[in-house]
């Protein structure tokens, strides 16, 4: 890998969303890495997002069209700017629901429910009760579950999104999910639990109506194939529900953290917006891993001929592991010309001080990506009981409660030559119960320094009818 493709990767290196989503739990005290599921809803950014529609002056004919048919319906999903709920809205395909709960002081009410694709919604009404629990006034927490399911094990939390709006004596919500399973029915009914509202506890209990009717599916079955990048996509069905659409593919990979986006072109060039993905199947087979995957995608017309996919592949890396026996030592991507040169090791009390470089960087790096590479590195070393190693769960990583450090504070030295100190608090909130450098794992994650490739488009054939 040569370093115009290692700047290219060091320019799409992400803030690891998921690590500061982690870092963030375990700053609430959260306990190790089966905590119970609990969604924030700040109304900043949902009233920023009305402000910002309100002020603009402008509404599309479409959207008046919906809220002339359906004003209440419509104009909640306005405001939480869902446009396949306002096209159902039009089309008189949302369920009005008109169930109400009290427990502990807190009443809520759910006012709709709808169906469409992949799309599960659901809206409601909490009242000012929640205002006298733990959470800051203006945020809404609920601990949620779906047909009787505990915890994060919970298929319906996955990809659940949330949106709440301060209204008068209130607040309005949204939640948002992937229909979870792999075949669709047209119609049942959906239990959800809520156990706790801002940490007021209830169990307030609902039997939701949830119903679609049955879109169109044509069947592909079309394979594409990239040696180069050992992956192989496989188009295998596009659905088609009244207000959205949705594609299903299978990926082989070699590397099983390697994961495949596709963008949709249509034959008059209409580029479609593609949404969240549901994954059904995953699997090791003798010629990779399999992962069969259901992604949204905005409605498309039933006189397109042909669509264009334009796949990227997003690489990944393994961790690096070395025993904190040794004051310095090298660690190496097994993919990529990146490397961690470990200078030295020094306790100080409680605090584990690292200092180190990174090798096969493109030199002149801006200030930005140097920025980016610094706020990384605080989520890329963990500390880990080399007894406990085998307790991390791969599904869910991270390390086992009082026996892992996953955060660190970051220092650069000397930009030119990448090198950097990272200090660990080893009485923090994240410890390890009888500290020894060497008993001690260092893991160091490659992953952020992966590239992302963009693979040759191909174009698939629709057949003329459902078969």
């Amino acid at each position: 890998m040569d370093n115009k493709e290692i700047k290219n990767a060091i320019d799409q290196i992400p803030v690891p969303k998921e690590k500061v989503s982690n870092a963030i739990n375990a700053g609430l005290k959260m306990s190790g890495h089966s905590k119970k599921r609990r969604v924030l809803l700040s109304i900043g950014t949902a009233a920023a997002l009305l402000v910002i529609t309100v002020t603009s002056g402008f509404v599309s004919p479409t959207m008046n069209q919906v809220l002339a048919k359906a004003p209440f319906i419509g104009e909640l999903f306005k405001e939480f700017d869902d446009s396949i709920g306002l096209s159902l809205a039009n089309q008189e395909a949302v369920t009005e629901l008109n169930q109400s709960l009290t427990k502990n002081g807190v009443t809520v009410k759910l006012t709709s429910a709808y169906f469409d694709g992949n799309v599960v919604s659901i809206t409601g009404f909490v009242d000012e009760g929640v205002d006298n629990g733990s959470n800051e006034k203006g945020e809404v927490s609920f601990e949620v579950n779906f047909e009787h399911n505990q915890g994060d094990n919970d298929p319906w939390l996955r990809g659940k999104s949330n949106d709440i709006m301060k209204v008068e004596n209130g607040y309005n919500f949204q939640w948002k999910m992937e229909y979870p399973y792999k075949s669709f029915k047209e119609n049942f009914t959906l239990p959800i639990t809520i156990h706790n509202i801002n940490g007021i506890q209830g169990e307030w209990k609902f039997d939701i109506p949830i119903q679609q009717e049955k879109g169109r599916t044509l069947v592909i079955n079309e394979e594409q194939e990239y040696p180069e990048d050992e992956v192989k996509i496989r188009i295998k069905e596009i659905l088609t529900a009244k207000a959205s659409s949705s594609f299903v593919y299978e990926t082989v990979r070699k590397y099983n953290g390697d994961e495949v986006y596709l963008d949709v072109v249509d034959n008059k060039g209409k580029k479609y917006s593609v949404g969240d993905q549901t994954y059904l199947e995953e699997s090791k087979q003798e010629d990779g891993y399999h992962s069969t995957i259901r992604t949204e995608m905005t409605k498309f017309n039933s006189d397109v001929t042909s669509l264009t996919f334009y796949p990227q592949v997003n690489f990944t890396d393994s961790k690096g592991e070395q025993l904190l026996d040794k004051k310095s030592f090298t660690l190496k991507s097994t993919r990529f010309n990146v490397g961690l040169q470990v200078n030295d090791v020094t306790q100080k009390g409680e605090q584990l001080v690292i200092d180190y470089q990174l090798t096969g960087l493109p030199k002149n790096l801006s200030k930005k990506r140097l920025e980016t590479i610094t706020y990384n590195l605080e989520y890329l070393f963990w500390l880990v009981d080399k007894e406990y190693l085998t307790e991390i769960d791969p599904e869910n990583a991270w390390p086992p409660e009082n026996h892992g450090i996953s955060f660190n504070k970051v220092k650069m030295i000397d930009k030119e030559k990448a090198h950097f100190q990272s200090t660990f608090d080893l009485n923090g909130e994240e410890k390890i119960e009888n500290f020894k450098l060497e008993n001690t794992m260092l893991l160091f994650d490659f992953s952020s320094f992966a590239p992302s490739k963009k693979l040759e488009p191909f174009t698939i054939e629709l057949p003329a009818e459902n078969e």
